[in-house]
């Protein structure tokens, strides 16, 4: 029977050991093997996304996964000091300040990338 329980989500990169590292290093998540050899990223709220390789890796253009923190700007000082970079789009396609954080039109948001090159965020929690 159709459940939603047990959703998780998934995204691909060029290469899981960068990937490995980046999300539990870097970041600091929870980083697993599952059986058939893809990462599985846990998250605080219990869920899961799994990480897979695929051949011919294009970076999604979009965001694929959001971090909700109370503090965009702490947050993002703390990525910056970790070596990730958070300016990664130009005024024209989104205006951000110097530390890529957009100030207008929503929440305070700011990406970054994997080293795959898909798109992620800190936004803040509201």
């Amino acid at each position: 029977m159709f459940t939603p329980a047990q959703a998780f989500s998934g995204f691909a990169v060029d290469d899981l050991a960068a990937a490995r590292a980046f999300y539990a290093d870097t970041l600091g998540l929870e980083v697993r093997e599952n059986a058939m050899g893809m990462l599985e990223l846990v998250l605080g709220s219990g869920g899961h996304v799994i990480v897979y390789p695929k051949p011919h890796h294009e970076p999604a253009s979009f965001t694929i996964l959001n971090f909700a923190v109370d503090d965009v700007e702490s947050a993002v000082d703390d990525l910056r000091s970790r070596g990730v970079e958070t300016k990664i789009y130009d005024d024209a396609e989104f205006p951000t300040d110097s530390k890529g954080i957009m100030r207008e039109g929503g929440p305070l948001i700011a990406w970054f990338r994997d080293p795959a090159g898909n798109v992620l965020s800190v936004v803040a929690n509201e």
